[in-house]
Order: C-alpha cells, then structure tokens, then sequence
C-alpha cells in the first residue's frame, strides 16, 4: 500500500469482514519502457507512414499489438467478416509475465517488419531518449 491508501483504510472498522485482492504490481517503468519502445519507433516512420495510421501514434499501438497476436477476433456486422481487435494492456488486465511477453513480441515485429534495416543497438541508442 502508499501513504495515499492510509485514509481510505482508516475507515475500514474493527470487527467488519472485508474482501481484499493482493497482487503484485506491474513495474511501472517496464510500462513506460513499453510506450518509449512504442514513441521511438514512431519517430523511425516517414510521412506516408505516418499517414497510413492516420497520424495516430494510438492506432499504430494497436496495429502493432494486433500484429503481436494481442488480440481477440469479434465479427464486424459492417464489414462481414471477423477482425482482430486487440487486447488492452491496462494494469489489472495483464500481470509483469505477460506484459513482458508483449512487449516481446512488439518488438519482434517492429524489427521484423518497420525497422528491419536498423540494428537494435542502434535503435536502443535512441530509445534512452524517451
């Protein structure tokens, strides 16, 4: 618990039953790793790139976590056809293994299919700056 929980549990009583759910939390800076990993190959894109995801670092994410295999099929009654939409990686829908693995398999990707002519040394060098 934080300092911050301290007047949430003040009011709890003594005597009362209570639920509780204890988990290890996921590291943040891995999270942010994860998001730097993603920003930083952002900046690799050229224009038309750029373009192909509407301008939107978002629907890049997700495109790539798609192509990581993080996501669920649900049919598009507009299109007809089943689509592959992804997962969310929210705190509480995925644990420190997982999230790792993610992160992974993005990169994976990212080196397989955007940065194929970049090595990761390289890459990394950059990535300390986001």
């Amino acid at each position: 618990m934080y300092d911050a929980d301290h007047d949430e549990k003040k009011k709890l009583k003594i005597g009362e039953e209570y639920q509780a759910e204890i988990k290890q939390p996921r590291n943040i800076r891995f999270h942010n790793l994860y998001f730097a990993l993603i920003n930083c190959t952002w900046e690799y894109l050229n224009e038309k790139q750029v373009e192909f995801f509407h301008g939107n670092k978002e629907v890049f994410r997700k495109s790539l976590e798609v192509a990581a295999g993080h996501c669920d099929k649900v049919f598009s009654f507009r299109l007809k056809e089943w689509v592959d939409v992804p997962k969310s990686v929210s705190f509480s829908s995925m644990d420190e293994h997982e999230f790792r693995d993610l992160y992974d398999r993005v990169k994976d990707v990212i080196f397989s299919t955007i940065l194929r002519g970049i090595s990761e040394s390289e890459f990394e060098k950059n990535l300390i700056n986001f």
